[in-house]
C-alpha cells in the first residue's frame, strides 16, 4: 500500500469536490429538458436561486434565435455568471440578498407576478428554480412587512430546524411560493427545472416550490413556529390560525398544466465523484446524499465510520473513500443569552466536529464544501481536516474546542490556512462531504 502524502490526499479531495460541481452546472444538461418554442404563444422565463444565473444562460444559449423570449431571473449578490453585462439579453437577470432577504428581492417578486398577466393558454413558462430562491423571491403576504419576514427569517436560520420546516413556515407566509407562482401563471403551460439542495429531492421543498402544490399546512407551520419559540405580527397569526393564508394544494386546478423536472440532484453529483474516485483505484462508499442532523454530532458520525475503517477494516476495508450529502444545521445561541455566535457555516463546523472526534488519527483526510461554493455567509466553500489538524491548531494557540462551542469554525480553519475557497460555483445541489482512509 503506497503511503499518501498531504499534498495527494487534498489533490485528491478538491478534484471529487470540483467534479460533483461541474456535473451540476446549469450548462451541462440544462439545453437537454428545454421543449420547442410553443406555437402561436410567447415563451416567458422566470427564476430565482443561487444558480439562477448559470442557469438563465444555458437556456439563452440553446433557445431558438428566431423564437420569443422574455422574463426575469433573480439570483444571489455575486453570482451573475462573468460577462453577462457586456451582452445584450433577453432575460433580464438581478441580483438580492440571501439567506436574509431584502427590497431587491420583494422588487424582483413584485415584478414576476407583474409578468405573469395576460398569460394565456398558447403560452409557456419556463421556471428557473435552484436553491437559494426562497429567501431571493420575498413577497410577504397582506399585512406583513419586509422587516416581518426578515426576523423570521434570521429565527428560523439560528434555530436549527432543518430546511423542509424551515420553508413549510416560508411557504404560508409568502405572495408567491408555495405554489402560488404557478397559480399566477395559470392557464399556460409551466415547466419548471428544478437543481435540488435539499434532502429526498422534494419539489415543493426546494426554493419553498413556488410552482408545485404545497402538501403542508398553516397548523403545521403554527406547530413549527411554536416549538421554535419564533414569534409572528398578529396579523399573520390570526391568518394562520383561521386557514386564510393556505397554500394552493396537490390537485388543485392550477396545477392542470404546470410540470416539474429535477434536473441536477445531490446523488448524481455525488456517484460522479464516486466514479472519479474509483478510477484511481479507490473503494468508494456513498453513506447517503440526504443526511440531516447537528452538523458537529454529523461529523463525529462520520469520524468515528472512518476511524474504525482505519483500526479494524470494518465496516470498509481501507483505502477507502466515505461520501455523503445532505442538509445539516447549526443551532446558534437565542438572542439575549449572551454568547455570541462566530463565523462559519455547516460545512466547516462538521469539519470541526469530525477533528475533534479523529482526535488526529494518522491517515484520514476530509473535505466538506457547500457546492454553492458558500458555507453559510462566508467567502468559502469549506475546508479541510488532516491528520494533524489538532497538532497545527496546538502550536499556532487555537483550540478546537472552543471554536465549536461559541460555532467560530472559519475562525479555526482560517487560523490554519485551510479554508477551501472557490468563489460562487454557479450551481447549488447542498452539501458535499469526503473522507480519505488510507
Amino acid at each position: 500500500m503506497p503511503d499518501w502524502t498531504d499534498a495527494q490526499a487534498r489533490a485528491l479531495l478538491r478534484s471529487l469536490f470540483d467534479e460533483a460541481v461541474r456535473v451540476a452546472r446549469p450548462e451541462a444538461m440544462l439545453a437537454a429538458h428545454l421543449p420547442p418554442p410553443p406555437e402561436g404563444g410567447r415563451t416567458l422565463v422566470l427564476g430565482a436561486g443561487k444558480a439562477g444565473g448559470a442557469m438563465v444562460a444555458a437556456l439563452e444559449a440553446a433557445w431558438p434565435a428566431e423564437a420569443p423570449l422574455s422574463g426575469l431571473v433573480v439570483t444571489r449578490y455575486g453570482h451573475t455568471p462573468p460577462g453577462w453585462a457586456e451582452h445584450p439579453h433577453r432575460v433580464e437577470l438581478v441580483e438580492a440578498a440571501h439567506p436574509v432577504p431584502d427590497a431587491a428581492g420583494q422588487r424582483a417578486a413584485e415584478r414576476m407576478l407583474a409578468l405573469t398577466q395576460g398569460l394565456t393558454e398558447r403560452d409557456l413558462v419556463i421556471c428557473l428554480v435552484s436553491g437559494g430562491g426562497s429567501a431571493l423571491l420575498s413577497l410577504p403576504m397582506p399585512g406583513l412587512t419586509l422587516a416581518d419576514k426578515q426576523a423570521v427569517n434570521r429565527a428560523l436560520l439560528a434555530s436549527g430546524a432543518p430546511i423542509g420546516a424551515m420553508n413549510t413556515v416560508r411557504k404560508h407566509l409568502s405572495a408567491i411560493k408555495g405554489g402560488r407562482l404557478a397559480a399566477a401563471c395559470a392557464p399556460a403551460r409551466v415547466l419548471s427545472l428544478l437543481i435540488s439542495d435539499v434532502p429526498g429531492d422534494e419539489p415543493s421543498v426546494i426554493a419553498s416550490g413556488p410552482t408545485v402544490p404545497d402538501p403542508s399546512t398553516c397548523a403545521e407551520a403554527l406547530a413549527l413556529l411554536d416549538r421554535h419559540g419564533i414569534v409572528l405580527p398578529a396579523v399573520a397569526l390570526e391568518a394562520l390560525r383561521s386557514g386564510a393564508w393556505e397554500t394552493p394544494k396537490p390537485g388543485d386546478a392550477c396545477f392542470a398544466r404546470a410540470e416539474a423536472r429535477v434536473i441536477a440532484a445531490p446523488r448524481q453529483s455525488l456517484e460522479a465523484a464516486a466514479a472519479l474516485a474509483r478510477q484511481q483505484g479507490l473503494a468508494v462508499h456513498v453513506l447517503s446524499d440526504e443526511i440531516e442532523g447537528e452538523s458537529s454530532e454529523v461529523g463525529r458520525v462520520h469520524a468515528a465510520l472512518a476511524r474504525a475503517c482505519r483500526r479494524h477494516g470494518q465496516p470498509f476495508a481501507r483505502p477507502c473513500l466515505i461520501l455523503s450529502g445532505g442538509e445539516t444545521t447549526v443551532t446558534l445561541p437565542l438572542p439575549g443569552s449572551g454568547q455570541a455566535p462566530g463565523r462559519g457555516g455547516r460545512a466547516t463546523e462538521f469539519l470541526l466536529g469530525t477533528a475533534l472526534a479523529l482526535q488526529g488519527e494518522p491517515g484520514i483526510w476530509a473535505l466538506a464544501g457547500d457546492t454553492d461554493g458558500i458555507d453559510g455567509v462566508e467567502d468559502n466553500a469549506g475546508a479541510w481536516v488532516t491528520p494533524d489538524t489538532l497538532a497545527r491548531a496546538a502550536v499556532a494557540g487555537v483550540s478546537a474546542a472552543e471554536h465549536l462551542q461559541r460555532h467560530d469554525a472559519y475562525g479555526f480553519f482560517g487560523a490554519l490556512g485551510d479554508l477551501l475557497v472557490t468563489g460562487p460555483t454557479m450551481t447549488n445541489v447542498n452539501d458535499f462531504r469526503a473522507l480519505l482512509v488510507v
